[in-house]
């Protein structure tokens, strides 16, 4: 008997994608798996949707996010995987479709010490039906380059061992909205788990308006204070790692605060004074006094006179 595999969606008002979503569920030619989809609050029609695939597949389980827990699917995929029973687990977003192999091509490459397996995913354009890119997986020095973006697993890649993930203080960091995955798949990296990884894109990953990319450039200060909460969290787990060169981590942080606090300060969001810490915090770290000699007077001068936003630039 081939071993249960559990698939975890959070959602939320995505009647009108998660269908095709979970058509891709069906369709996997690997077929011992449970599919628990967790409702955070939707107030559209997944509740009638998803009752209707439970009725026609019992694989099929639907579920609401219980009140007392936070809002977000961090706190979904937590609940999520509580109410799962599978040996193997995997998180997945309610937009994202699945190839037909996506479970069993790496599910097939799991030996007795290996703790997950990782395969690519594409970022799907599906109004003009094309591949935008792919994401890279192979780094010989992954957590360094999934720091910066040069490394990226998202939720669906891996498939993990229910039995790693058991030996972990928490999974999903309620408090983070944004970053949430980036965060998870570092800190199962910092546990050192046996991976394996498929250089194929099996997932494709939908590019639409609702992303948090497309939230940040629209000026979304909450997922920016996120991004910035979460960057700051992964300062002090690596802070006393010798072995971790965190040289480009801090470069990397400092030039997206700096263009950030520039956004606050010229949209007058009250959000700059965080942003503000996390740039300075970081330009400590790496030792640049002159950056910090002009954040410190950049931001003085613009809150009390409405100018020095130039220090931020470049």
């Amino acid at each position: 008997m081939n071993p249960l595999i559990s698939i975890i969606i959070p959602t939320y008002n995505r009647a009108h994608l998660i269908g095709e979503t979970l058509d891709t569920v069906s369709a996997q030619t690997y077929t011992n798996w449970e599919c628990i989809v967790i409702d955070d609050g939707s107030t559209d029609a997944t509740a009638e949707l998803l009752e209707d695939y439970c009725k026609k597949d019992v694989r099929f389980q639907y579920y609401k996010r219980p009140m007392i827990g936070l809002k977000g699917p961090s706190s979904c995929r937590n609940y999520g995987y509580k109410m799962s029973k599978g040996k193997f687990v995997t998180w997945f977003d309610d937009d994202d479709l699945m190839y037909p192999s996506a479970l069993k091509d790496r599910i097939e490459l799991f030996e007795i010490n290996t703790d997950v397996v990782i395969c690519k995913l594409q970022y799907y354009n599906f109004e003009d039906a094309i591949i935008i890119d792919e994401t890279n997986i192979i780094s010989d020095k992954p957590i360094e380059d999934y720091l910066i973006g040069d490394v990226t697993y998202f939720v669906s890649g891996p498939i993990w061992k229910r039995s790693f993930l058991e030996k972990q203080n928490y999974l999903f960091d309620e408090a983070i909205s944004n970053l949430d995955d980036w965060d998870f798949n570092l800190r199962m990296l910092y546990a050192n788990p046996k991976i394996k990884l498929l250089n194929n894109s099996l997932i494709k990953y939908r590019i639409h308006n609702d992303s948090l990319t497309k939230q940040l450039k629209k000026e979304n200060f909450d997922e920016i204070v996120s991004e910035c909460k979460a960057r700051l969290k992964h300062l002090k787990l690596l802070l006393f790692k010798r072995n971790i060169n965190l040289k480009n981590y801090y470069k990397f942080v400092c030039v997206r605060s700096k263009n950030y606090l520039l956004r606050a300060l010229l949209s007058k969001n009250d959000k700059k004074y965080y942003i503000y810490i996390t740039l300075l915090v970081f330009q400590l770290m790496s030792h640049d006094f002159s950056g910090i000699f002009k954040a410190i007077f950049g931001f003085t001068s613009y809150s009390m006179f409405n100018k020095g936003y130039i220090f931020f630039k470049g």
